[in-house]
């Protein structure tokens, strides 16, 4: 096994004029050659270093993804988007406002009457509940218990039946 020494980085150009950095190895023993290990390190190198110029993005073929997803596209930046310059003029910015304030007072009254229309439902309902209640009431059909001692004797669930009622509104027997 030669040892080997590192040489300090040389410059050299390649034909499109870049600069790119390369280490080369020299080993002791010259007639000791490993199997183009020195053009493989230096490859390397040279395309793991930066290079000085600026790389067009059209020109470097785009790689399949580590993710795998093949159909993603390549992000831009937002200030690289062409942005379309289409301005409206003064009586077509006008003609829009009124015509979005026109469709939001239609909206805000179509709002509105579907609000009162609960409204009127659950009054309704209220009432309805109310006069079922009292025809209810004065459908009943009422017995007066002249003696409270009787309260007393009387088995629970018909204790449970039992309620008090007003006698000036309910007809008793």
């Amino acid at each position: 096994m030669g040892k080997t020494k590192k040489t300090p980085v040389k410059e050299k150009s390649n034909e499109s004029g870049e600069k790119m950095e390369v280490e080369g190895n020299i080993s002791q023993s010259p007639d000791k050659k490993s199997d183009g290990d020195d053009l493989n390190s230096q490859t390397k190198l040279a395309s793991g270093k930066k290079t000085v110029g600026k790389k067009n993005a059209d020109s470097v073929p785009r790689g399949i993804p580590k993710s795998g997803r093949v159909w993603k596209t390549q992000k831009q930046k937002f200030s690289s988007i062409k942005k379309s310059l289409h301005r409206r003029t003064f009586e077509k910015k006008e003609q829009l406002r009124e015509e979005i304030k026109h469709i939001k007072d239609l909206s805000r009254s179509i709002k509105e009457q579907k609000q009162q229309e609960k409204e009127d439902l659950k009054q309704r309902r209220e009432e309805n509940e109310r006069r079922k209640l009292e025809n209810q009431r004065k459908s009943e059909i009422v017995q007066i218990i002249k003696n409270p001692a009787k309260l007393k004797r009387i088995r629970k669930k018909q204790l449970r039946m039992i309620e008090k009622r007003d006698l000036s509104k309910v007809k008793a027997i």
